[in-house]
């Protein structure tokens, strides 16, 4: 006769009730790597970093809606009360919507003569090899170490021989010269990684020299265009050097020269200062809201080239 199968049970399997799986047992905690405390270096000094860079925003905001009394029984303490009339007067003073329309116009056809010109001039100076093109190209490149208070003074004498002194030509040509060799040194460098298999193929189907650029090297131009057109609005829609020198008629200024009427050189009244400022930036800030996704794809775009 064969013997039963054995139903011997161990303790602990007696002792747990019955239905109950088998409670976690507590794991030991990592042990800090020199990989996982400079992680956690980086990441504190990141969060402080973030925010260092938010808190002079947030400081401007809220002192742009409290009151004169208010920021002047406490500058820095906590705000009592708020009010939105110092936008409707620094709207009012700094004649929002004409400065505002004026400063649009001038950067975008800034940016479209930047972009165009510093393309056509960057495809020859990346594909000629010869001695004059380094030579212009390396001139351009000096031309981005000259700053803009050095010729001022020759600008002037210059719009005004030709004529251009307060108008918005004048001021667009004026950018346009000033950014243009920074916008050549980004095409020249970006096309230089371009394979030129591409033209040679575009040259076996008949495709001359203007044409190979429009329709190959053109389209591939995004992610440097994209990056250029952010330096370069950037730096045209906060200045305050160039409208405020050659353009005299007050209709004709930008927003931002507008704003700097504010600022006394005796007595500075920051509820009145800090909303002409915000209201300067306002439109640039949702220009970049609402197209950051092209502008973000337009960069990475430059990573699978």
């Amino acid at each position: 006769m064969t013997s039963p199968p054995s139903t011997a049970v161990s303790a602990a399997e007696v002792s747990r009730p019955a239905g109950k799986p088998d409670a976690p047992q507590p794991r030991a905690a990592a042990p800090w790597t020199p990989r996982r405390l400079a992680t956690g270096l980086g990441t504190t000094a990141l969060t402080l970093g973030t925010v260092l860079f938010v808190l002079p925003f947030v400081f401007t905001i809220v002192t742009s809606l409290r009151t004169a009394a208010d920021v002047a029984r406490s500058p820095l303490g906590i705000p009592h009360s708020f009010t939105l009339k110092n936008f409707t007067h620094a709207f009012s003073q700094i004649h929002y919507g004409t400065s505002t329309l004026n400063t649009l116009l001038i950067t975008g056809l800034s940016c479209v003569l930047i972009t165009v010109l510093g393309a056509l001039a960057g495809y020859p100076l990346a594909r000629i090899t010869a001695g004059w093109s380094t030579a212009v190209y390396r001139l351009f490149i000096l031309g981005t170490s000259i700053p803009v208070f050095v010729v001022v003074a020759p600008l002037y004498l210059l719009m005004r021989d030709l004529n251009l002194l307060d108008t918005y030509a004048g001021v667009v040509f004026i950018y346009t010269a000033l950014n243009l060799p920074l916008a050549v040194f980004f095409y020249t460098s970006f096309i230089r990684q371009i394979p030129a298999d591409l033209e040679e193929a575009a040259a076996l189907d008949g495709c001359g020299a203007l044409r190979t650029f429009f329709v190959v090297i053109l389209p591939l131009l995004r992610p440097v265009t994209s990056t250029l057109l952010t330096f370069i609005s950037l730096q045209i829609w906060n200045d305050l050097l160039v409208p405020l020198v050659f353009l005299q008629d007050p209709g004709k200024r930008t927003v931002m020269v507008n704003a700097y009427s504010f600022i006394d050189p005796h007595t500075v009244q920051p509820t009145t200062l800090f909303p002409a400022a915000l209201l300067g930036v306002l439109p640039l800030l949702v220009i970049f809201i609402f197209f950051q996704r092209q502008m973000v794809a337009g960069m990475s775009a430059g990573a699978v080239k």
